[in-house]
């Protein structure tokens, strides 16, 4: 029952937040598919979750493929990891990338700690494609996983370079380990709850605040309303805001390498688009992605223009 209630919910956010793109194709779209190529006549639906480096990828996606001659809807910036998954796989749309931690402890909900990524990997392939005819592509380099940022100057300053540093001042000083996070972490296993958890410490209600994930990073640059603040390993403002992300120690973060998913239907009736988007993959490591998030989060580029020139210079456009 939990199940279907919250595919349901998913379903309906689909529709609230992102009814306009369900029904075009929204900025970015070309004019019209390559005259030829290996996907002329496939049409594909793209979507992807709300936040810069989805929107990028999806744009990548959408324009590799119609670069191949294939007609492309975007369904792009749904608002959460349910309702994407639930369009994925009520048919909604046909792929969008997604991270191998979610896809284990979130969408299929496997309770097994696993730290290798090659065994992450072969683990949830399989087990999606075997319940959810759901495929996932061979994964990027990149791992976008969770962690914890703080200004460089800040975590000097309190002698915090780890976790377990971190949950050490939650205890002698709750009002300088103040945080920040969304509430997607917050209502996450493998976020918030299961981070007190596994470092086994807590802190006062109003010493953590929720923001949206976009301004965490500045707030944490600020040191308010917060020091700490719940980040991305490929996201580029670490780096530009002078941001320290401190070492998960115990190793509880998952890895969260990117993957294509795509409906097996969709990919058994065009095994080409595998061969067309695995040179993406390849190229996607995690230095390369904060080099691309932070030209569109710090100089303020749009995700179509930075995917048209990274597709240009890597000739796959």
């Amino acid at each position: 029952m939990r199940k279907r209630l919250i595919a349901a919910i998913g379903m309906l956010s689909v529709v609230l937040t992102s009814g306009c793109a369900l029904n075009s194709s929204g900025p970015g779209q070309a004019a019209a598919p390559a005259a030829d190529g290996a996907l002329k006549g496939v049409s594909v639906n793209v979507g992807s979750k709300e936040f810069t480096e989805q929107l990028l990828l999806c744009e990548i996606t959408a324009q590799r493929l119609e670069s191949q001659g294939a007609s492309v809807k975007r369904t792009c910036g749904m608002s959460g990891s349910s309702a994407v998954r639930s369009a994925l796989v009520s048919g909604a749309i046909d792929t969008y990338w997604e991270y191998t931690g979610t896809g284990w402890l979130t969408h299929l909900q496997q309770t097994e700690t696993i730290n290798d990524p090659a065994v992450m990997y072969s683990k949830l392939s399989a087990l999606d494609k075997s319940k959810n005819n759901i495929v996932w592509l061979p994964p990027a380099s990149a791992d976008n996983t969770y962690a914890i940022a703080v200004k460089s100057e800040t975590a000097k300053k309190l002698g915090v370079s780890t976790i377990s540093d971190y949950a050490k001042l939650t205890k002698t000083d709750p009002a300088s380990a103040s945080f920040c996070g969304a509430s997607e972490l917050f209502g996450r296993d493998d976020g918030w709850p299961g981070l007190k958890k596994a470092y086994g410490f807590d802190l006062p209600k109003d010493k953590v605040a929720e923001l949206a994930e976009g301004p965490i990073y500045n707030a944490v640059a600020k040191g308010n309303p917060c020091n700490f603040g719940e980040a991305f390993a490929t996201d580029g403002r670490i780096a530009a805001l002078g941001l320290t992300v401190l070492t998960d120690d115990k190793h509880f973060f998952p890895p969260y390498n990117l993957s294509l998913n795509v409906r097996a239907a969709v990919l058994d009736k065009n095994p080409k688009i595998k061969t067309i988007m695995d040179p993406i993959s390849k190229l996607l490591s995690t230095t390369e992605l904060q080099k691309l998030n932070a030209q569109i989060d710090v100089d303020g580029k749009t995700p179509e223009e930075v995917a048209s020139t990274w597709l240009s210079a890597n000739k796959l456009k």
